[in-house]
């Protein structure tokens, strides 16, 4: 296509048009985007005066971007709020579990379609090292797909056939290490001092003992530790996760370069989120935990808006599972307000819901929800969930545990693990311990979500009444992430119920990893009982989000204090106040409505219908949901 054909047009004073040429519009933007980038880049960065020569890189792959892409940076420009639409839903998947391979994925855009969703992540797809490869993200090249997943072109195919059909695809980036195998490493390891520069290396044992006194461990049962030792090369490596990754180090200006044109030839391919992983980890500073230290938010503010320079229909995704006094910064915090990621996992709010119905008692839940998050945050928002790939850790403070009578911090995580492992008498849970550590004590979680909410042990028993609780307690957790604020995140099969899977167990590369057990293969048939209710239920609960604008993540969300254990109550107090109130208990329960600044009879926009109301008191059933407007 000849540049003119590319040319926006734009209206002088004249009343011309004139055009407006691709070089010209890649200069409005790096105006834009230049200060904030810049303002990062000398903090992490002082003195490179990086700027020229990121201008070679934005303006190389702006070049190259394809006609439909350009069409949507436009598209992305005009309405940059786009994300934070209460139509806004996420799906995310391992594409062979999901679909067979990467061009198999088209095929089920119907299903997606069905459910709602307008965002597809597909789970970790880069080449990674054969056998243990911590679930795809020891990657050993970033520009090649799996081949067992497919190939470059087939990613580019599969954007394409999402986005046509208004579904925004995203996968993971990993930007705390590489696999030991990628090609930086195995350069670092043949003796080039330039590429021992992108990772942490150290030729004596002192520098790498010190820092571990202040390091914590990720998985201290199958990788304890923060540095491995080769003798080969005579080198200590920062190895933060498994011996076969490598850290990298961000403090090279080198290796922002090089991520940030990778990033860019991935968004060239038709990605438009990427799920930053791991970035917690990313900065590293002699006496501290080398975890959410400032540097990491100015790295990935810089990268935001250099991206947006060249390719602004992207936009990022933290995943930083940290605590709740932590979380907000990767959204933007202290004068960064809309300037780091546009979404971050609310990890806190999936926390709190296991923790509501474990203990049949929201009061911690408001309290922590409330202390910590903002009504909303600028131009980003949350991506909430029950369930992914991951492990749950049992995040809950010590200062926010004793707001609640009779309990404390370390308690409280015991009775959480204990509970949702089905060790505490009368759980409901089928879960397993992930990474206990001896030293604290702490044990995180694997199970999916229907084993953790009961429906698996249900199904043993044959308890039609514990079948029906447990498929209220799946459909409340979506009822709420669906309407806290944010994207709501659908781990494939939790919509039809899908139970833990043991067959992990018979695969040698997998077997090691208890995480696998939460990650089924998808089952195509067609759901009946139980699974057929809650992918109906799921279904209802994402088609009432779209069209509740109070739901929209350009609306605050705000707790309702409540003196009652058995309900969770917040507001989006959009044009027409919506509140939403959870019976987080397996009994019915009652909730004056003046409590809740509601009178007369309010309707359920989830139902669509008037809510049950007697004499001034909301009636709700068992792990009941409702989103109240007035009649």
């Amino acid at each position: 296509m000849a540049d003119g054909d590319r040319s926006l047009m734009t209206r002088g004073l004249s009343g011309r048009r004139a055009p407006l040429d691709d070089a010209r519009l890649f200069e409005l933007r790096w105006q834009r985007g230049l200060a904030p980038m810049t303002e990062a880049l000398d903090r992490i960065y002082p003195g490179a005066d990086l700027a020229p020569r990121l201008r070679r890189i934005l303006e190389r792959r702006a070049a190259r971007r394809p006609d439909d892409l350009r069409a949507l940076d436009l598209a992305r420009d005009v309405d940059p709020d786009w994300f934070l639409h209460q139509r806004m839903a996420g799906y995310v998947f391992y594409v062979d579990r999901f679909a067979g391979a990467l061009a198999d994925v088209p095929a089920r855009i119907p299903y997606l379609r069905g459910m709602g969703v307008t965002y597809a992540h597909l789970m970790p797809l880069l080449r990674s090292r054969p056998g243990e490869n911590d679930g795809g993200y020891a990657v050993t090249d970033y520009r090649a797909v799996d081949p067992a997943l497919g190939t470059m072109a087939d990613l580019r195919r599969t954007c394409r056939a999402l986005r046509e059909a208004g579904i925004s695809p995203c996968i993971d980036m990993v930007l705390n290490h590489t696999a030991k195998e990628h090609c930086w490493a195995r350069l670092a390891w043949e003796g080039s001092e330039r590429h021992r520069a992108f990772f942490h290396m150290f030729d004596e044992p002192d520098t790498p003992a010190a820092h571990e006194r202040t390091l914590l461990e990720v998985f201290p049962h199958q990788a304890p530790g923060n540095f491995t030792h080769y003798p080969e090369i005579g080198r200590w490596v920062w190895t933060t996760f498994n011996e076969f990754q490598w850290d990298l180090n961000w403090a090279n200006p080198e290796v922002f370069e090089a991520i940030l044109d990778t990033i860019l030839w991935l968004a060239n391919r038709g990605v438009e989120v990427f799920r930053l992983d791991a970035v917690a980890f990313m900065w590293k500073r002699m006496g501290t935990v080398c975890q959410n230290l400032p540097e990491v938010h100015d790295v990935i503010q810089a990268l935001r808006e250099a991206v947006r320079i060249a390719a602004p229909a992207v936009i990022f995704k933290a995943e930083a599972i940290v605590g709740p006094r932590d979380l907000v910064a990767y959204l933007g915090v202290g004068g960064r307000e809309g300037k780091v990621s546009e979404l971050a996992y609310h990890n806190s709010l999936m926390v709190q819901f296991w923790s509501s119905i474990a203990a049949g008692d929201a009061r911690l839940a408001a309290h922590a929800l409330a202390a910590h998050f903002p009504d909303m945050v600028p131009d980003a928002t949350w991506a909430t969930y029950l369930r992914c790939h991951d492990d749950i850790g049992w995040a809950i403070t010590e200062e926010d545990a004793a707001a609640v009578p009779h309990t404390d911090g370390p308690g409280h995580r015991r009775f959480l693990a204990d509970f949702y492992a089905g060790r505490f008498p009368g759980s409901f849970a089928r879960g397993a311990d992930f990474q206990v550590n001896e030293a604290t004590g702490d044990r995180r979680t694997n199970g999916s979500l229907a084993s953790l909410a009961g429906l698996e042990a249900a199904l043993e028993a044959g308890s039609a009444r514990d079948v029906e609780l447990s498929v209220r307690r799946i459909l409340m957790g979506h009822a709420l992430i669906a309407s806290w604020g944010g994207i709501p995140l659908i781990y494939m099969g939790d919509e039809i119920g899908l139970t833990n899977d043991a067959s992990f167990l018979d695969d040698p590369g997998r077997a090691e990893d208890g995480r696998w057990m939460q990650r089924p293969a998808m089952d195509w048939s067609e759901p009946r009982g139980p699974a057929l209710r809650i992918r109906e239920g799921v279904r209802h609960i994402l088609a009432r989000r779209a069209v509740t604008p109070q739901l929209a993540g350009t609306v605050p969300t705000r707790i309702v204090h409540q003196d009652d254990r058995c309900v969770l109550a917040f507001e989006r107090p959009g044009t027409t106040r919506l509140v939403v109130v959870l019976n987080v208990t397996a009994e019915p329960h009652e909730v004056a409505l003046a409590s809740l600044g509601l009178d007369g009879s309010p309707r359920c926009a989830l139902a669509g219908r008037p809510a049950e109301v007697e004499r001034g008191r909301l009636r709700l059933g068992p792990y009941d949901a409702v989103w109240l407007v007035p009649s």
